[in-house]
Formats: C-alpha cells, structure tokens, sequence
C-alpha cells in the first residue's frame, strides 16, 4: 500500500494528463468535423460551380443565336420588314448544269402573306407555281416544290410569330454567326450572318421532292433598300438535285414593297 503522500501526488500527476487526452480528443473530434464540414462545402460549392458554368454556357450558347437573328432581323428593316404586306421582285437569271449549258432565263415572284407566284421562264422548261395560302398548282405534272414563303429570306420577316422557333445552327456550321428558322411544318432555313451588321450574308435548306432529298444554298452578293427594307438585288443558287446540280445567278431589275396588286393573281385553278 503507497503511503499517502505518494497516492496524492499521482492522482495530481494524472489529472493533467487525462485533462490533456480530453483535450487532445475533443480537439482531433472538432478538427474532423470541421473537416467534414469543409469537404461537404467544397463539394457543394464544386456543384453549383458546375451547374453555373454549364448555365452560363447554355445561356451563351442561347444568347448568340437569338442576338443573331435579332441583328439580322433589324439589319433587313426590323418593323417595317415585319409590316411589310406584299413583296413584288423581277428581274433576269442564268441557269446552268450539267452538263456545262448556260441558258437566259426570267423570273418574277410575288408574295403577299402565306400567298404567292413564282414563275421562271426560259427556253427549255418554263415554271410556274401559284399558291392562294393553302392549296397550290404548279405548271409541272408531278411536281411541286415546297411553299416559297417557306425557305429562304420570307423566313426572316416570320421571326417572332406564332410557331416559328429560332433555333442554333447545326454543327457543321462550327462557330459561325447565324441561326436556323424552323416553320410550323418543318421547313427551315440556316442563316449565315455578318458579325458586325448581321446582314444575312448566305443561307441553305433542304426538302423533298417526290421522296428525294433536294438541298439548296444562297449566296448574297447585293441588297437594295426599298422604303426601309432591304431585299438580296443580286445573289447566286444552288440547287443540289441528287445526280445532278443547277446554278442559277438571279439579277433583280424591279423590286416593290407594298405596292397594289389583283389579288386574282394567287387563285388556283
């Protein structure tokens, strides 16, 4: 039995040193915690880091299209492209393919609305297509091409309405300023744009004919502002037809915004 000094002087020997371990443990206990804590935070920030960069990324994404087509729908007249009743453009064209013949050619087009007539006459197969906004004739048995006021440039004044949806171009157009129109049936144009003035520079589309595939893509040369409204003057097509290829270089002589018109012109017979 230790004499009782000794028993004295090794409980006061032990009481710092279990003070020291509960110490030493809550410590190691408080460190782990919190180091549980700031894993869980970083993990946490590390998300919403992710989601916010993948957010601004598609908002970018988004952004640029949809500035495009804005830029492109100011640059051809804005408002007054969007009030715009009727269009009426006539002018000269050459056509040639394959193989290599090159033959004069004329050609009109009238648009009001959903209706119009395009007609290309030229020495060896004349067309002429006529739609009153839901029933169309052609002058070709057994063909028909799609609704004009679907492709191309009627496509831009159509921006914003009801149905029609501007969308990003399709990868193989990489990063080039523009934006893809879609109608209500399906129908799209891809625009190509100017990054500084966002004049529509080109555009393609594609659709069917009789189950083929026809493809198609314009190159603007020259616009002529008409009462605010700026319409392709001279611009280059090509017709991608499956086993053979059509060029045509149109020339427009007479373009009229608005004007008055016999809206007979557009009956289907």
């Amino acid at each position: 039995m230790a004499p009782e000094g000794t028993r004295e002087t090794e409980e006061l020997n032990s009481k710092p040193v279990s003070l020291g371990k509960k110490l030493e443990n809550e410590g190691r206990t408080a460190y782990l915690s919190a180091l549980r804590v700031f894993k869980t935070m970083n993990k946490s920030i590390f998300a919403i880091l992710i989601v916010l960069f993948v957010a601004t990324f598609i908002s970018a994404n988004d952004l640029d299209h949809q500035v495009a087509a804005k830029k492109a729908f100011e640059a051809h007249g804005g408002e007054k492209l969007k009030s715009m009743r009727s269009l009426v453009v006539r002018g000269s064209a050459e056509i040639s393919g394959s193989p290599q013949v090159t033959f004069p050619a004329t050609f009109s087009t009238i648009f009001s609305g959903d209706k119009y007539l395009l007609e290309i006459t030229n020495p060896f197969q004349p067309l002429r297509q006529v739609s009153d906004g839901n029933s169309t004739q052609s002058s070709l048995p057994g063909f028909s091409l799609p609704p004009v006021t679907r492709l191309g440039l009627p496509m831009l004044q159509r921006i914003g309405d009801e149905g029609f949806k501007v969308e990003p171009l399709p990868e193989k157009f990489k990063k080039r300023p523009g934006f893809r129109v879609v109608s209500p049936e399906g129908f799209y144009t891809d625009f190509l744009v100017d990054a500084k003035t966002g004049a529509i520079k080109s555009y393609e589309s594609a659709f069917e004919i009789d189950g083929r595939l026809v493809s198609t893509s314009v190159e603007v040369d020259r616009v002529r502002d008409v009462d605010g409204v700026k319409i392709p003057e001279r611009y280059s097509q090509r017709l991608e037809l499956g086993q053979f290829t059509v060029y045509v270089t149109f020339r427009a002589t007479e373009i009229l915004v608005n004007s008055e018109m016999d809206t007979s012109i557009f009956n289907v017979r």
